[in-house]
């Protein structure tokens, strides 16, 4: 059976973002955590599992465009008549 706390770097290397990011969202209160021993920090996985779900984006679904319709432009030539 899988751990349900996670060591922080790997918690870092999981969500591909720094340590000091893992500490910032911890005291931010995005990602749960504990203390374990003297003071050694334990991320909970199923935050970690949860941030994730929350900041999926959806994926855009690929259509098809209607085609445009060209239109030559001219450019104006020097003035001939001034």
């Amino acid at each position: 059976m899988e751990s349900s706390l996670m060591r922080v770097n790997d918690a870092a290397q999981l969500l591909r973002v720094s340590k000091w990011t893992i500490y910032r969202w911890i005291e931010e209160g995005r990602l749960g955590a504990t203390k374990i021993g003297h003071g050694s920090l334990r991320v909970f996985r199923e935050s970690v599992t949860a941030l994730v779900e929350a900041n999926r984006k959806e994926q855009p679904s690929v259509t098809r465009s209607t085609p445009r319709k060209v239109v030559p432009v001219r450019t104006a030539g020097p003035n001939k008549g001034s």
